[in-house]
Order: structure tokens, then sequence, then C-alpha cells
């Protein structure tokens, strides 16, 4: 009995070490969070994103028979209702699709910068930058893209009638939505902007209370432009009512938008960017988006060495993944831009020859960001959200929306109802000076009429042997590329499940500045030690990215949303048949 006991004993020693060395097994998400997390699967198709509701509005277009590029533009308006913080009409994005056939397409709708815009427009008289201007107002606003970025998507793929996927978002405008508690909080924390941005007080209550979790909140202005919207398509938004009140609203507040701006966007059709890891192909976002060229060069650069027999969270396998994001924030600052702008060596950066001319100057010690200098080639934003869907008929599509910062500009459109961006503070606002997420930029991303500001937003697809295995993306500004690579090696590498990969913690860097951020929990006492006593700066930060994954087993799609914000995973039960 004496020896029976001892051995119960060693196990709950042993279960211990475990659960310490690994903060997601004891609940999934960070800080004080406890959030279930748990699959949620189909063969009908499955739907991953921030917002129950606009999960819910994208299987509701699942099981009337529609594809996942429906489901796409509906669960895309449904956020613009249900998470103003990010959802969006007012800014862009990019929808990476991959047919049933197999074939891949990018929609980039990316924001523009208007016809009067120009290089120093957020410079002083001495050449120094005016804080904030970039970055809260009028003038902080790119030419949104959203609108016409679902419709050309639909133009291609659709099968249901534009109207049908417009129509979940005007009901959840007019009859409103219940605030849970972090919507609650953060729409309360908008009272402090009420005073420079009045139209934020349409988050409000009438009787200016707090908000709390279940009060029901209504947009009437908003149910109007979706309408319009529904109604006449694109022309519903760059034309006619809706353009005139936007023109109004930057005429007031003194922005640069103006109806011709709006008449002449147009949404585009680029190849994504492509790459291979341990046989697994990677599909992701090309420029102007870094996202997807940055995660294939530092996917190229880890298959150098074995992660996996290095072991999750090892000292060497963090430390070679922050080496090798080092390395490739810098070529995003040098080479990265708008391809219809700049040239970029784009076939080079994310080659495996590259990536090993890379990974030939790191050690076993901390390098340093000032002293990097990558080989020469030759000539050749926090508040974001993602959605992830599969269908019955093998279609899936991978969406990241953005409107920058945390409500975009603040400004919302009088009498439309909607926020607008500030992604011009995603220009190079001045070579070497850093943008709100830190980074750094140069010249190919300087701001120049009617250019899209490089993006580092990477809706993601990974397939095997020719069939889709991952879904995934994430919001996150510059956190966004590390968040996948960690996502990806988690799973691959390291053999985490979907639900495990999406919980764990997570860590990041960027070049400059030359610190190691991390979420609390993520390094034990002794990683943490390792790695500062080989020279790195370590700091803790606020819950890294949304991860809205979702995995293909043979005929099953089983999604997971990640718990720091408190999204949903809905699968689809039945599908209606069309008439």
């Amino acid at each position: 009995m004496r020896e029976r006991s001892r051995g119960v004993n060693r196990l709950i020693v042993i279960i211990i070490l475990i659960f310490i060395s690994n903060p997601a097994l004891i609940c999934a998400g960070t800080g004080d969070k406890k959030e279930k997390v748990q699959e949620e699967c189909s063969e009908k198709g499955v739907v991953v994103s921030v917002s129950r509701d606009a999960t819910e509005a994208g299987i509701h277009v699942l099981e009337k028979g529609g594809n996942a590029i429906d489901a796409a533009v509906a669960v895309g308006f449904a956020l613009s209702v249900t998470y103003p913080a990010a959802g969006n009409i007012g800014g862009g994005g990019f929808m990476l699709i991959r047919t049933a056939e197999g074939e891949n397409t990018l929609v980039d709708f990316r924001e523009k910068a208007p016809a009067a815009a120009n290089q120093n427009m957020y410079l002083d008289s001495n050449g120094e930058v005016i804080k904030e201007l970039s970055r809260l107002g009028h003038k902080a606003s790119g030419v949104p893209g959203t609108v016409a970025g679902l419709y050309l998507a639909y133009k291609i793929y659709g099968t249901l009638n534009w109207d049908e996927l417009v129509a979940p978002a005007i009901r959840l405008a007019e009859e409103g939505f219940t605030v849970n508690n972090e919507m609650a909080e953060s729409l309360n924390g908008l009272k402090k902007e009420w005073g420079n941005y009045p139209g934020l007080k349409k988050f409000a209550r009438d009787d200016r209370k707090p908000l709390r979790a279940g009060y029901r909140l209504f947009q009437p202005d908003l149910a109007v432009t979706l309408r319009r919207i529904a109604e006449n398509g694109p022309e519903g938004f760059y034309a006619g009512k809706t353009a005139e009140l936007i023109d109004e609203e930057m005429k007031r507040g003194g922005g640069l938008i103006t109806i011709e701006d709006l008449n002449q966007y147009q949404a585009v059709i680029r190849d994504p960017v492509e790459g291979d890891y341990r046989g697994y192909h990677i599909i992701s976002a090309p420029p102007p988006s870094s996202g997807g060229t940055a995660l294939i060069e530092i996917l190229n650069m880890l298959e150098e060495y074995p992660l996996g027999s290095y072991g999750f969270m090892s000292v060497r396998a963090v430390q070679l993944v922050i080496e090798c994001e080092r390395r490739v924030y810098l070529d995003r600052s040098i080479y990265l831009g708008d391809p219809d702008f700049v040239d970029i060596p784009l076939s080079q950066l994310i080659s495996k020859e590259y990536a090993r001319k890379l990974v030939s100057g790191i050690t076993t010690e901390a390098g340093s960001s000032s002293r990097l200098d990558n080989p020469p080639i030759r000539p050749e934003s926090e508040e974001t959200t993602h959605y992830s869907i599969t269908d019955s008929e093998g279609n899936s599509v991978s969406t990241t929306t953005t409107l920058n910062g945390s409500y975009g500009s603040k400004v919302v459109v009088k009498g439309a109802g909607f926020l607008l961006n500030n992604e011009m503070d995603d220009f190079s606002v001045k070579a070497g000076v850093p943008n709100m997420y830190g980074l750094v930029g140069g010249s190919a991303n300087a701001i120049e009429p009617g250019k899209r500001m490089l993006s580092s937003m990477a809706p993601t697809i990974v397939t095997k042997n020719d069939e889709v295995y991952l879904i995934v993306g994430t919001p996150g500004g510059s956190t966004i590329i590390t968040s996948i690579v960690q996502i990806i090696l988690d799973i691959i590498d390291f053999g985490l499940s979907p639900v495990e990969a999406v919980s764990t913690q997570r860590y990041h860097h960027q070049w400059l500045p030359d610190i190691v951020y991390y979420e609390s929990g993520t390094f034990t006492q002794i990683l943490k030690r390792d790695l500062e006593e080989k020279g790195y700066i370590l700091k803790k930060r606020s819950p890294i990215g949304d991860v809205q994954l979702i995995m293909v087993r043979g005929e099953v799609s089983c999604g997971v949303s990640d718990p720091r914000i408190g999204g949903a995973a809905s699968a689809v039960k039945e599908i209606s048949t069309r008439q």
C-alpha cells in the first residue's frame, strides 16, 4: 500500500510540473480569462469569427445552400454591425479563396490614399511628424475598400442573391444585437473620446449610463446604409447618398476623401504568395500585404532546423523563432509596399536559397537589430478581425479585415452610422519613424496618391497533398505574422491540437524595437532566465492576436475560436435544397 501511495504521489508531482510548464492546459486563453475552448465540427461547413452573431450569419447562409464565399460576404457585413472596433465597411482587407477545384485567389480590397494625399502631409514646417495626425481624425482615413472587395468576391464565386447576403447585417442593425462583457467594456471606453468625436455616442445608452452585458444595441443609420448596399451593390456605397455623406463628413473635419476618390476605388484580384514547409503548402496574402511574404520567409528559415526535436517552448526553439522574425521584419521595412507602385523582389524574398543565407548568421546568443545586415537583394495594424469558413463543396475562405486602430480614426460618418479607418498610419509617414505598432518603414511604403498602404494581414490556407489542412488568420497589427507562424509551428512541428495551438500563449519580435514581447504565462521562469542570460530583452504585454482556425480532417472541418476576445465557431447542421 505504501509503494502504491508513493507511486500516486509521484504521478501527482509529474502532472503538476506539466501544468506549470504549459499554462494553456489549465485554462484556455490568457490573463484571468478561463474560457472553455472546444472544436465545432461538420462535414457540411464551419464558420469561425470573433462574433457569435456574425458566425451565425455565415452559418445561416450555408444552411440556405450558399457556398463559403457567400457566407464570407454575409459574415463581413455582419461584423460591421456586431464588432465595430474592427469589423467594417469603412475599412479594407484581404480575402483568400481556395475553390473545391484547387484554384487559389486573393481579393485585395486594401484601402488607398486619397488623390489629395502627399508624402509630407503629416509633417510640420520643420519636417517633424505631427503627433496623432495620421492616427486620429478625418485626415487619418484612406479610401475604404471592404464593400468593393466583398462584392468582387461575390461576382466571381457567389451563388445566392446579393441582397440575401447583406440581409443578416441589416437585421442585426435594425433589430439590435446583445452586447457581451468584452464589448460593453470596450464601448464604455469610448466615453473619453466623445468630446473630439461625438459620433461615437451612437454606441452609448440614451441615458449615458455605462453599458452592461445583455444590453441590446440598435444602429438605425447603419441599417439604412446597409440597405442601400443591398439594393445597389457597390454603387450603394461609392456613389449616391452614402458617398455624399462621406464627402460631407470629410469636409466637416478637414479630411481628404472626395466623391471622386470613392467613385474611382476598385478592389483587385491578385495571385497569392505560396511556399512550402516540411511537406505542407502555404498559401497567403501577397503585397501590398507583407503578411504572406514574411510568413513564408520565416518558415523557410526555420525549416533549416529540427524544431520538433528541440521541444515545444524550448530555449533553442524560441530563440530561433525570435532570430528569424528579427531578420524578416528588417526585410519588410526595406522591400515591401504596393506592387502597383514599387518593384518588389518577391521571388527572392521567399526563396529557400535566400533563407539559408539569412540563417547563416544565427548563433546561440541574442542577435542585435541595430547591427543586423541582411544579404543584399538584386532589384527585381491592432484592431483587425479575421474569419475562416469551409462549405460542403470543398471551398475554403480565409478573410482578414481592418480599421487599423481600435475603432479606426474614431470618426463616425454622420447619417451613415459607420466608422472610418485610420489606415494612413500604415504608410511610412516619415522614413525611420515607427507607426502605431512600432513598425519602421522606408521609401517603398511612402505616401502617394492612389497607393495602397503596406499591411501585415495574412489570411492563410495550408494544404497537404493538395487537400486543405488549415484555414487560419488573426488580427494584431505587427503581431499577425508571428502569431500565424506560431500556430503553424505548434501544429506541424510540436504536434499540438487546434485547441491547444489557439489557446497557448504567444510571443513576438519585429526587428525594432529590439524587444521580445510576451503574454503573461508564456515563458516559465527557467526559460525567461535562459533567454535573458543570452542577452534578450523581454517585456510582458497584453494578449496577442485572436486566431480563428479551421482544421480539415478528411471530409470533416473543425473550427476553433481564440478565447482571448470571446469569439465563436459554429458548424452547419442541415443544408436546405434550393429550388
